[in-house]
């Protein structure tokens, strides 16, 4: 049995989303292309890690990202085999599934660098690692100011082997801020700064900065400037089709995820009738209202309520009425014999017009919040289905 409401994840546009971004890549005329870290953290925003990451690696990606140690573990007991790359902090994180299934940990602070040192010698083996560096963003990260101090323990780490350097930008989305191209020149400085302790670190040898990778551009920021492309770029919301606003782009991207549901009931009401918990909503004319068995348990906000709409029969119906845990109610009096059983687009394409289309992006400005959260949102007993 399969529920009303289910998420449809097209395998196929995720594969072409991550070409039309490596094309994107290699059209700036003369520098060789960087290559891509595919973000597949908080089960690929949404849209189910195992089965994304599966195929990202069959369209080409390299390298993996996750949040944390076990999201790189489910990713391995999937049968991903390209390098992944956990994101978050391990200071007190269980660090044998690093060498177990053969993670790629960031170290982001000195106690991280003791703690993986000591545990790559238990284990006896040298393991490699990205570096990053806070040029702003203050969560994790080295210092960009104070890295003379902090990194020559790391560097000269027995166990430890330098990949990769990165940085996170913390406002990448915003084009009329300043604190983008301060963190693209600290992150210059710290290149430079790391160059230089290196080789004494290294015991006097040559630097190995200048072999390593450098990373720093998300979603927004490869949009937004090829100067912080380097070595290589980590798209996330790109890849699943949806641009990150207020920008705009002309890479050719299609929404992987639609989210659909079916009418269960047709309901009449008569003028000063309400709706829904709380009577909110009151009808001031004779109105008809449709019942869809989708709601906060499934990750829709309850800001929807008055400013959320959804496709029936190809057109548009507003949600009215508090959004419940299991159901909420859309006022379908303009549409005809709305009938149960009719489809329900929540997200996602019902015709050939524009309009006849609900993205992502329009939700999340309807509610005040962000894209990354409406597909992050989608809840754990939707079922994916997946098409390739």
């Amino acid at each position: 049995m399969i529920r009303s409401t289910v998420a449809r994840i097209d395998l196929d546009a995720l594969k072409r989303n991550f070409l039309a971004i490596r094309s994107h890549l290699a059209a700036e005329p003369g520098r060789t292309p960087p290559s891509i870290i595919a973000v597949v953290k908080a089960n690929a925003y949404g849209h189910g890690s195992e089965r994304v990451a599966l195929a990202l690696e069959q369209a080409g990606a390299t390298m993996l990202a996750c949040a944390d140690i076990e999201e790189g573990i489910v990713l391995r007991r999937a049968g991903v085999r390209v390098p992944v790359l956990v994101f978050g902090a391990l200071s007190v994180s269980d660090l044998d599934g690093l060498f177990e299934y053969a993670l790629t940990p960031t170290i982001s602070t000195p106690s991280a660098a003791r703690a993986v040192q000591t545990a790559a010698a238990r284990h006896g083996i040298t393991i490699g690692y990205h570096l990053k560096i806070d040029t702003g963003m203050n969560r994790l990260g080295f210092r960009y100011d104070n890295l003379r101090r902090t990194l020559p323990e790391l560097l000269g780490s027995a166990n430890l082997r330098l990949e990769a350097i990165y940085t996170h930008f913390a406002t990448a989305d915003d084009p009329e801020g300043s604190l983008f191209d301060d963190q693209r020149l600290r992150f210059d400085q710290a290149l430079a700064t790391i160059d230089a302790l290196a080789p004494a670190a290294a015991g006097g040898v040559s630097s190995p900065v200048r072999s390593v990778r450098r990373h720093a551009g998300n979603s927004a920021a490869l949009l937004r400037d090829s100067r912080v492309w380097y070595d290589v770029v980590r798209p996330g919301l790109l890849l699943y089709g949806i641009v990150p606003p207020p920008l705009a782009s002309t890479v050719p991207l299609t929404p992987v995820m639609s989210l659909t549901s079916r009418v269960v009931a047709v309901k009449g009401l008569r003028p000063g009738e309400a709706v829904g918990y709380g009577a909110r909503f009151r009808a001031s004319a004779p109105a008809t209202i449709a019942v869809v068995p989708a709601g906060y348990a499934d990750g829709l906000d309850l800001r929807l309520e008055g400013r959320g709409q959804v496709l029936i029969r190809g057109r548009r119906a507003p949600i009215v009425g508090a959004v419940s845990m299991d159901m909420m109610t859309v006022d379908v009096t303009s549409l005809g014999d709305v009938q149960p059983g009719d489809e329900v687009v929540v997200v996602g394409r019902q015709g050939d017009e524009s309009w006849q289309q609900i993205g992502v992006r329009e939700m999340a400005a309807a509610i005040g919040t962000i894209p990354y959260e409406i597909v992050c949102r989608v809840g754990a007993r939707i079922e994916r289905q997946y098409s390739a």
